[in-house]
């Protein structure tokens, strides 16, 4: 029998989570030993280049993880609740009320050939039982919320009619109509502008904090992620080699591949009036799920690199308030 919840206890959490790949009769480990909490309310971070695990840990989370991808072993709780082999049924009574997401590419997540209104109407059909009449009628009331202009007009216009940022207003609205407990925003500024990118930001804070829904915020972007999270998480191949408070990741990151990432952003201010400098980059690519290396599996990118980070890959070494896997992280 699943716990009773604490008030203290988080919203989610995410223990050892590893994720199994199928490809040429093998099966690789996409995901691995990956933990992580978010509480009630808190932002949470998850940062890394394409490729490194992101999403599909999101998708695990949402239970939407399909072949060739599947769940390995570990657990994954909603509110004492282990929902990792919860059943189909199951997860429709979470989507929507418990767990929203914001997909990466609203053009794709969004319905085409629906009005954008029918599309949000159609959650509080489903899951608050909400005549089609009323559910237009709140359908407008959420396009209000996130501040598309004349959303009387609006919830009538096709996906294909909408820009960029009103997408992407439209998937927020879907994913906080029925105030869930957790919205996961995959990416959610990708392909917008950086005026557009910083109200989507700012709307999604705000609207969250008025609903107290929790937020895991996945993205490539260290600087957007650590202005709107309290904890970062720094994911790299299929790992998780560094989680700290944003301050600290910044302040003293520990792993090199985070102090590349620090190192890649543009100084702007205080930074700025220490020197002009180039901005760096990290060199090389993320490798392949089918083919990581031995080792840390950074290594072969890293400038610090030893005999040793080649052959063992590195423990997991407790932070205040974090851990890093890095054999010379002091």
């Amino acid at each position: 029998m699943t716990a009773a919840p604490t008030n203290d206890a988080p919203l989610l959490r995410v223990d050892d989570l590893h994720i199994a790949l199928q490809a040429d009769g093998r099966t690789f480990n996409a995901v691995e030993n990956v933990s992580f909490e978010i509480g009630r309310g808190e932002a949470f971070g998850l940062v890394g280049e394409s490729g490194c695990g992101k999403s599909i840990t999101a998708l695990s989370v949402m239970g939407l993880l399909r072949r060739p991808l599947s769940l390995g072993s570990g657990r994954i709780v909603l509110d004492g609740e282990e929902i990792q082999h919860a059943s189909a049924a199951r997860w429709r009574e979470l989507r929507g009320p418990r767990i929203g997401m914001i997909f990466q590419e609203p053009m794709t997540a969004l319905n085409p050939l629906s009005p954008v209104g029918r599309q949000i109407a159609e959650m509080f059909v489903l899951h608050e039982g909400a005549s089609w009449n009323e559910a237009m009628d709140r359908a407008e009331d959420a396009l209000r919320q996130v501040r598309v202009p004349s959303p009387e007009r609006r919830i009538k216009d096709y996906p294909h009619q909408l820009s960029g940022g009103m997408r992407q207003r439209v998937m927020i609205a879907i994913a906080l109509a029925c105030r869930p407990d957790l919205l996961i925003a995959d990416e959610p500024t990708t392909a917008l502008d950086v005026t557009v990118q910083a109200e989507i930001i700012d709307l999604m804070s705000e609207l969250c904090a008025a609903k107290g829904t929790a937020i895991l915020m996945i993205s490539h972007d260290l600087g957007l992620v650590s202005n709107m999270c309290r904890r970062v998480a720094v994911m790299y191949a299929g790992r998780i080699v560094e989680s700290q408070p944003a301050e600290a990741i910044f302040a003293t990151p520990r792993h090199p591949y985070t102090r590349g990432l620090v190192d890649s952003l543009p100084r702007l201010g205080e930074r700025a009036r220490r020197g002009r400098q180039k901005l760096r980059e990290i060199t090389g690519v993320v490798p392949s799920i089918v083919a990581y290396p031995a080792g840390c599996r950074f290594n072969p990118r890293c400038p610090q690199a030893t005999d040793l980070c080649r052959t063992t890959a590195p423990p997991a070494t407790a932070l205040p308030g974090g851990l890093v896997r890095c054999h010379h992280h002091d």
